[in-house]
């Protein structure tokens, strides 16, 4: 092996992503693709209900363009951008995570029963409920290894 190859691979094995920072970045799309699904089953959910398609459009279309947008973060967070990292961070991190939660929480202060909503849930109701805890998981578990030592040094060194 010549010392230029030498050169190449340690440059390259440089700029690849730790493991911490690899995982956050999978975990930011796995947090997409559940969003993604419990998009469908609300629409699917909606329009079996008699929902017009037009009046779903809007809502349905923004929650696209917040994913093209993880999605693009996500892929610049794995090849090192600090700033996809902080912008994560703060835009899904913080405020995806709070409207994730901010309806159930009002829900159980206003004297939501969860044995009831149990005893009464349907396989949709369950299914939806999995991917909503699967996508706060993988939020969660995002932003703690995107913050780990090594994700940091990553950061600091791209």
């Amino acid at each position: 092996m010549s010392t230029v190859d030498s050169i190449e691979k340690t440059v390259v094995a440089a700029a690849d992503p730790p493991p911490v920072v690899h995982t956050a970045a999978t975990l930011w799309l796995a947090a997409v693709a559940a969003g993604a699904f419990e998009t469908v089953l609300m629409v699917v959910s909606q329009l079996a209900g008699g929902t017009a398609l037009m009046g779903l459009l809007p809502g349905a279309g923004f929650r696209m363009a917040v994913f093209a947008g993880a999605i693009f973060l996500a892929l610049r967070l794995r090849s090192g951008q600090n700033w996809a990292r902080w912008t994560l961070a703060g835009t899904l991190g913080v405020f995806g995570t709070l409207s994730l939660l901010i309806g159930p929480v009002e829900w159980l202060l206003g004297g939501g029963s969860i044995a009831e909503v149990v005893a009464g849930a349907d396989t949709l109701w369950w299914v939806f409920a999995a991917s909503r805890t699967l996508h706060v998981a993988a939020v969660l578990g995002a932003l703690t290894l995107m913050f780990q030592p090594r994700a940091n040094a990553y950061f600091r060194s791209a």
